[in-house]
């Protein structure tokens, strides 16, 4: 492949993550990728056709067949009628290998059992809502304080609810109503949040200086964009108008566009530039939370943000969700300036499977499945070596995965211009292999407490295969 082109050299990215990318590659023949696009698209139909029936008869209950938007595929989803593990089964009867793990929320894998032990003594013996305190919510209260290193939290039933509420103390605490966030960034359903979550780039605005862009429906408040690893920008909006931002919201890692690491510094340049403008840092860790490590990213990387979001990992599958940072913070819920309430806060059922997921995720289970993680990634950058793919490897814990481009996605507008048609062909090409990673076209996959190096060894294959059919 002698027309191969060096890739140039990039910012670094964090020590705490990895990032790795090609010395060389050669592009894709298109009208290959969307021949086998074709191709793939009629083995699914094929393949499937007990889902699609499901989603003709679910549709006619539920918008699109489904009970969240997320989960809609044209021309339909699988439906799965049981998981365990990290294997899922489909109305088909087809065995799948779960590498999406509900975005990060089956951490410890699908019926754990020691969670299904917790919750089943909690249905038994202990309750399942009281709308009392309780110990048990105690009890998990300061395993997060120590776990996390947060003063005081509280808990929440998702990672809208806690961001909406993590938003309102920081404009209690402040007094003032603005936020920032990264463009491109999702941070669930609360408004000021829904600003600019993977815009059109023709509403979008120049890359150095994004426009707002605001959906119909939504009553967002003052909300400022900033690209993603461009502190400069964001010291030149705190200068402009910090004086009226009460908080920068961001994922530390943000993992809605994959994985796009911070560049080594960066969240550091970010904490400094809220300190100066008294404006508080939120960082949203309900996708890393503990798939990131044992304390999250926020202790991975080593910046401390004045509030955090966590849900997904640390509920074992069931609907939890928290919010906590300093003290000084949090006395804005204890003396009355930000009202936060909740019938099932804390409820014992959901309290049980967190106290599992804590036992359960100790720092030698947690760094059992990195290794595992971390040799998938090897193996599959030497495939993208072998066949000079314009590719390239991104871990951060115990997630990783492909991304198509030869350079670096260090912010939206450089998700923006990877290589859509062959990220959904890779998609497509393991779900029409037994292997399931979040639909969408910005793939991860989760190695969660259940998985095995032979899990993982299918998937180095299918990106094997994958690799050798598009260069023919």
């Amino acid at each position: 492949m002698s027309d191969a082109t060096p890739t140039p050299s990039w910012p670094a990215a964090d020590p705490a993550a990895r990032r790795v990318l090609p010395s060389s590659s050669t592009p894709l023949d298109q009208d290959r990728v969307q021949a086998l696009l074709v191709q793939e698209w009629e083995r699914f139909t094929k393949d499937t056709p007990g889902s699609g029936e499901h989603n003709a008869r679910a549709s006619k209950s539920l918008p699109l067949g489904v009970t969240s938007s997320f989960q809609h595929w044209e021309p339909y989803p699988i439906s799965i009628t049981s998981a365990r593990g990290a294997h899922l089964t489909d109305v088909d009867g087809r065995q799948l290998l779960d590498l999406s793990m509900g975005f990060g929320a089956m951490l410890v894998g699908h019926l754990n059992p020691v969670v299904v032990e917790r919750v089943q003594h909690a249905l038994a013996e202990v309750g399942t809502l009281f709308v009392t305190p309780s110990p048990t919510a105690t009890r998990v209260a300061e395993r997060y304080q120590e776990r996390f290193g947060l003063d005081m939290l509280r808990f929440t039933q998702s990672g809208t609810e806690s961001l909406m509420y993590a938003v309102r103390a920081a404009r209690a605490y402040t007094e003032r109503k603005a936020i920032i966030k990264i463009e491109g960034g999702y941070h669930g359903g609360y408004d000021a949040l829904q600003v600019s979550v993977k815009p059109d780039l023709a509403d979008a605005g120049p890359a150095e200086a994004p426009t707002p862009e605001v959906p119909f429906d939504v009553e967002a408040g003052t909300v400022h964009v900033v690209p993603y690893n461009d502190l400069p920008y964001l010291q030149r909006i705190l200068e402009q108008h910090g004086s009226q931002v009460a908080a920068v919201v961001m994922e530390p890692v943000v993992e809605n566009l994959a994985i796009v690491l911070p560049d080594e510094g960066y969240l550091a340049g970010v904490r400094a530039a809220c300190d100066a403008a008294g404006t508080l840092l939120i960082f949203d860790e309900v996708k890393t939370g503990l798939t990131a490590g044992y304390g999250g990213a926020s202790q991975r990387i080593g910046v401390k943000p004045d509030l955090v979001t966590l849900a997904k990992s640390i509920g074992g599958g069931l609907p939890l969700a928290a919010f906590g940072g300093t003290a000084e913070v949090m006395q804005v819920v204890v003396d009355g300036r930000m009202a936060h309430f909740g019938t099932y806060n804390g409820n014992p059922l959901v309290m049980a499977a967190a106290e599992a997921v804590d036992e359960v995720c100790t720092h030698e289970a947690l760094q059992t499945a990195e290794d595992i993680n971390l040799g998938t990634l090897g193996r599959i950058d030497d495939v993208i070596r072998e066949l000079e793919l314009p590719a390239h490897t991104v871990g951060m814990g115990l997630k990783g995965c492909v991304t198509w481009s030869s350079g670096p996605v260090r912010n939206y507008r450089d998700y923006k211009a990877t290589d859509f048609g062959v990220a959904e062909l890779s998609w497509l090409w393991g779900v029409n292999r037994g292997v399931l990673t979040p639909p969408g076209l910005d793939e991860q996959w989760l190695v969660s407490l259940a998985h095995t190096q032979a899990d993982m060894d299918g998937l180095v294959e299918q990106y094997t295969e994958l690799g050798r059919a598009l260069r023919g």
